[in-house]
């Protein structure tokens, strides 16, 4: 059943048990006419995926919610909302373990960092929905009680540092950070006033970067985030490269593999 979220207009949240993904669900009432501001939660997921068709495995502990949006912004300006919804996480999990404050890191465009091990991942799709709306989903996962085997980037979970913290307490704070960071992003338009706010919570400005692309990779340095979210890579040679969509790795977190 979907209830009204308490305090936020508007907010609505469907509570499952076991889905194959939150994101498709999320799709589902997005084809049936769901107006949107609509979060979606489960205790596990059978086909969770992450970033370039990657899968995350999703067993019972860990926080697995979407948010359906509707037409949240034209199609050019969704290129900073990843950036946002990490922001919105970070606050979460701060104000839900304060202790951790100054061990959570955000790693462009959007993973949260604790002690620079991979915490939680988010992804968004967005498609045409049956009523020819643009529709955006934003998955979210966080490792509260285990997390898997990376081969590409280390991970942990909260359990794994001493942090005894429920899914659902995380996502009561999480619900409430979201709603007031998209206020402020405003379609993009309110991106300018998070930026420094995104980046003085940021993993690795300043250091040594390689940004792997299907078919190359770049190194150089992390040096800044342009108006439109994008990672600044400065190279050897003294010429800066815009970033849009790259596997990212710092320092001797280098590639480990396909």
């Amino acid at each position: 059943m979907i209830e009204a979220i308490d305090g936020l207009t508007g907010w609505r949240h469907l509570d499952l048990a076991e889905v194959a993904s939150t994101n498709a669900e999320a799709f589902t009432a997005a084809n049936d006419g769901d107006r949107g501001q609509l979060w979606i939660t489960a205790r596990s997921q059978r086909a969770g995926r992450a970033r370039r068709g990657r899968e995350w495995v999703s067993k019972p502990g860990n926080l697995y919610a979407s948010l359906l949006l509707i037409e949240p912004a034209p199609s050019h300006a969704l290129a900073t909302l990843p950036l946002t919804v990490s922001l919105a996480l970070h606050k979460a999990l701060v104000e839900c373990c304060p202790d951790l404050a100054n061990r959570l890191k955000i790693k462009w465009p959007n993973d949260v960092l604790l002690d620079n091990k991979k915490l939680s991942g988010i992804l968004l799709e967005a498609q045409q929905d049956g009523f020819g709306r643009l529709a955006v989903v934003i998955g979210i996962g966080v490792n509260c009680a285990h997390f898997p085997d990376n081969p590409l980037y280390p991970a942990t979970s909260l359990a794994e540092q001493g942090v005894e913290l429920r899914p659902q307490s995380l996502f009561q704070s999480l619900s409430d950070a979201m709603a007031r960071d998209l206020r402020i992003w405003a379609q993009g338009h309110g991106f300018s006033i998070q930026r420094n706010e995104w980046l003085d919570r940021c993993y690795g400005r300043g250091k040594p970067i390689t940004a792997r692309f299907p078919d190359r990779e770049l190194t150089g340095t992390f040096v800044d985030i342009d108006a439109d979210g994008l990672l600044l890579l400065l190279d050897d040679r003294g010429h800066t490269h815009k970033v849009s969509a790259a596997d990212i790795f710092f320092g001797d977190s280098g590639p480990k593999g396909a």
